[in-house]
């Protein structure tokens, strides 16, 4: 009998049977509240009607249509609509399938548009999994190890992690850019380094916000040394933080974006952002993919685009985010060292002493999915609890999540 890998471990015990909104009804006859939207993925909540919709409609006049052989409406339109929403500049896109793709593509761009070998990434980031999205990835150990060599050229500077450190963000601020500035002066001259690549809020990494000093004093050495300033938002896009995009929490100005997870609602498709002059420095041919732009998944982020727009999903993100920051934290444990986060991404993180606690962590996330609650963990020891709902979410279904989480620190103390 063939079984899928069994290093394809499951965060909870549930098979669906289908799902809706902020909801999965599982075979097992009960519907549980998902706060995980697919790692960030079905922002527009589970089979949205109009996204529903919207693919139905094209699956009956187009499925794919390779998009350096033939060109397609969904394609022509998304790019167009995107062009309402992307930062001032980037007004040049190229599309692909997952988040390791939209990274790979960045980083291919980059090296290609300054003729630069290094790369700079910071402490705790994700990146993906495909190996040079994984030498990038510095989140935990388990995404690069056993498949050596990596790829060269990647340095590694800290992330302003103010709990880790144990220190004010603005004491773990002035270190990170410090370091900064120690790793150019010791390790690789700036004028080696292509690009900084970083995320607005570590995702895997433990859901730790950046602040605004912090990235414009990236941005202040990249211009000073001619190095892009990448945002990884693959996590991050699309309303999750309370803005479209992370970034725009901190008054910086980005050279590329990465996009994916909730661009389409669950259809796969990613993409980069650059301005277009940036975009023409990249080699002919080094932009493609079959799958890349599929007809269907661009229908989806068509359709994803409008319900973000028509139901100010953006705002609701922003509004909820703070009813659900402000309940963890007023509701919270001594097992509990720190409750952070920036919109519809809140993290709970759990230490014993002083010490990493994932077994604590663990168990919580087991118990609230017993409870109905579906909830996922992450941070380099895997020891913080994270709450990732669809941006749909309501102050009542806010209030049953924290009501569950209640329960399950009563009992896991």
């Amino acid at each position: 009998m063939t079984r899928l890998s069994p290093r394809l471990l499951q965060a909870t015990p549930v098979t669906v049977d289908h799902a809706e909104g902020c909801y999965i009804h599982g075979t097992d006859g009960r519907r549980y509240l998902d706060f995980t939207a697919g790692i960030g993925v079905t922002s527009t909540g589970h089979c949205h009607p109009h996204v529903v919709e919207a693919a139905r409609r094209q699956i009956g006049s187009l499925i794919h249509g390779q998009y350096t052989t033939v060109m397609h409406r969904p394609l022509l339109e998304l790019t167009e609509r995107l062009g309402t929403v992307l930062p001032e500049g980037l007004d040049s896109l190229f599309f692909a399938n997952s988040g390791s793709e939209a990274v790979e593509a960045a980083l291919r761009l980059a090296r290609q548009a300054t003729g630069r070998p290094g790369i700079v990434v910071f402490h705790g980031g994700f990146h993906g999994r495909t190996v040079a999205a994984a030498t990038m990835t510095t989140s935990g150990t388990r995404f690069s190890a056993g498949f050596s060599p990596l790829m060269g050229g990647v340095h590694v500077a800290p992330f302003p992690t103010a709990y880790r450190y144990g220190w004010s963000e603005e004491e773990a601020t002035d270190f990170a850019l410090q370091e900064l500035d120690y790793l150019f002066a010791t390790l690789v001259a700036p004028d080696e380094i292509a690009a900084f690549v970083v995320e607005p809020v570590l995702g895997e990494g433990g859901y730790v916000p950046g602040n605004t000093r912090f990235f414009q004093g990236l941005r202040q050495r990249a211009d000073e040394h001619g190095i892009l300033l990448v945002f990884d938002e693959i996590q991050t896009g699309f309303g999750r933080t309370g803005k479209f995009f992370g970034h725009q929490h901190f008054d910086v100005r980005p050279d590329i974006i990465t996009i994916a997870k909730g661009l389409a609602s669950g259809f796969p498709l990613s993409g980069i952002a650059a301005s277009e002059e940036l975009m023409e420095r990249a080699r002919p041919g080094s932009q493609g993919g079959t799958y890349g732009a599929n007809a269907v998944s661009c229908a989806a982020a068509v359709a994803t685009l409008d319900v973000i727009e028509k139901e100010g999903l953006v705002d609701n993100a922003a509004a909820r985010g703070r009813e659900l920051l402000s309940g963890a934290r007023e509701n919270t444990i001594d097992a509990i060292g720190d409750v952070r986060g920036l919109g519809l991404m809140v993290g709970l993180e759990f230490t014993t002493d002083g010490a990493p606690d994932r077994e604590r962590a663990s168990a919580a996330q087991q118990l609230a999915a017993q409870k109905g609650l579906l909830l996922l963990t992450c941070g380099a020891h895997m020891n913080v609890v994270r709450m990732i709902p669809p941006l749909i979410v309501t102050t009542r279904q806010i209030e049953d999540a924290l009501g569950i989480w209640s329960e399950v620190l009563a009992e896991v103390r």
